[in-house]
């Protein structure tokens, strides 16, 4: 139950006041993009010289404006304008469902639904099928682990240390599962060795199709999706991962390229790690930034704060971010109080979500977060001592 139960008969009460105060916000759609008269103007010049455009449609061309968008036909404009207007509603949607959040106007909103899905996730799994077996921590060997919780910080975050690139852009390929898995690599090489290695995502795109042991068709298939365990079996056998800069990323498979000559990582092992969250926060606390998989429906429309959904199927998992920390007091109206959210490092850009990252609220299992986390252990050096 999601709802503060203290109080019932005035939490109840608070909760439609709030409601119908959102819902009226939202009867206009104007607090989802608002564009200035000189915005209005400009959008008339640009398109036959009206200077009285549609609501959405002004909206529509000053999105344009804002992320570099064009159409090559009036055709492609108007189909691109009409999923602009769904995806308005779709926003106001999420805004209710999604009260800690903020909804509205983002780099995908000229997508459907089907489409974001296809170019900007990448996870393979799908409703009612959790690729491994989760319920228990396990490594590559099936061993079972579990971490010592013991007294963990109030907040933690492996930016602040050093451990992660910058935020990727994966553009138009489904390919989440590649830097997802380049970022826990990368972050476990900086617990290992104190450098931070910026990892190549191609290599995994052109060269692994490796398949889940348990389930034989999630295999890593490039711009088509994968599994990060699977990536880490590859890179296993393969020998190890070379950097961005001797493989570089272009958003497509191509012809496996991979040179052993230029391995700069070797993957010792793997861990899948339980769905306790407390286990998951201990994990990432001793081991590193964690590679996890979760429903991204609320995250087309994400723009900032803590996300904490009413509503989020946790069985449909579809892409991929990197665990980088958490925090104690991301505020919630609904739930009357401070409550505490992850960190999560996504592969959208910096021009999507918090500068590239998503804040999730954490201990409700929210969006399926917890059935598909992940951690990887590296070799330190010749020794082959590994974390």
């Amino acid at each position: 139950m999601m709802v503060c139960r203290a109080g019932a008969g005035a939490v109840l009460g608070l909760f439609f006041f709030f409601i119908a105060c959102i819902a009226s916000r939202f009867s206009d759609g104007s607090n989802i993009q608002q564009v200035t008269e000189a915005e209005s103007e400009a959008a008339g010049v640009l398109y036959g010289g009206r200077h009285s455009l549609g609501s959405t449609e002004r909206r529509f061309v000053s999105f344009m404006r804002k992320f570099g968008k064009s159409y090559p036909t009036r055709e492609e404009y108007l189909h691109r304008l009409g999923i602009f207007a769904r995806n308005l509603a779709r926003a106001a949607d999420h805004q209710l469902l999604d009260p800690t959040a903020k909804h509205g106007v983002t780099p995908f909103s000229d997508l459907s639904e089907e489409e974001f899905e296809s170019f900007y996730t990448g996870v393979k799994g799908g409703p009612g099928v959790i690729p491994g077996d989760y319920s228990e921590g396990r490594v590559g060997n099936g061993e079972t682990v579990m971490a010592d919780v013991g007294v963990l910080p109030e907040s933690f975050d492996w930016r602040e240390k050093g451990a992660v690139t910058g935020v990727k852009m994966q553009g138009i390929c489904g390919a989440c599962w590649a830097f997802t898995t380049t970022g826990a690599i990368e972050g476990a090489n900086f617990v290992a060795t104190g450098k931070l290695l910026n990892l190549s995502e191609q290599q995994l795109i052109d060269c692994d199709n490796t398949c889940d042991l348990n389930e034989k068709t999630a295999c890593d298939s490039g711009c088509h999706g994968g599994l990060m365990t699977n990536a880490y079996r590859y890179l296993m056998e393969a020998g190890g991962l070379q950097e961005e800069s001797t493989y570089p990323y272009t958003a497509k498979r191509g012809e496996c390229k991979f040179n052993q000559d230029k391995i700069a990582v070797k993957v010792a092992n793997f861990t899948t790690i339980a769905v306790d969250e407390e286990q998951i926060a201990a994990h990432l606390v001793k081991q590193g930034p964690l590679a996890v998989g979760l429903n991204a429906i609320f995250m087309q429309t994400y723009i900032g704060g803590v996300s904490c959904p009413i509503i989020c199927g946790k069985r449909w998992v579809n892409h991929g971010v990197l665990l980088v920390g958490y925090g104690s007091k991301g505020y919630s109206i609904l739930r009357l109080g401070n409550r505490p959210y992850w960190i999560m490092k996504n592969s959208w850009g910096k021009r999507w979500g918090e500068h590239g990252y998503y804040r999730l609220c954490r201990g409700q299992g929210m969006c399926g977060m917890n059935t598909m986390v992940s951690s990887v252990l590296v070799n330190s050096g010749n020794d082959n001592k590994t974390t």
